[in-house]
């Protein structure tokens, strides 16, 4: 039960951070937003039990599907970014 109980709060203190970067988005400091964005990754990754490893070997395999992906799209003319098609 009292692990339940921590999720619980976890999730909630997790909504508050939230607002609060969203707040700072809009009206008061996008630097300090992208700061609390940070904080918001590290407890997501608490709450789901996600290594430090796990994170950087998704962000290296999302990196190496990108490049493939422009290199495979390279030989063709480029279309301005507001022509691309977003999937």
């Amino acid at each position: 039960m009292p692990a339940a109980h921590s999720e619980e709060r976890l999730l909630s203190l997790l909504a508050t951070l939230e607002e609060c970067r969203a707040f700072l988005m809009d009206k008061a400091s996008p630097e300090a937003a992208r700061l609390l964005s940070l904080a918001i990754l590290e407890l997501r990754m608490e709450l789901h039990r996600v290594t430090d490893s796990e994170l950087k070997a998704l962000c290296d395999r999302m990196t190496d599907a990108q490049a493939a992906q422009t290199t495979k799209a390279a030989p063709g003319p480029r279309l301005p970014p507001y022509l691309k098609l977003i999937k």
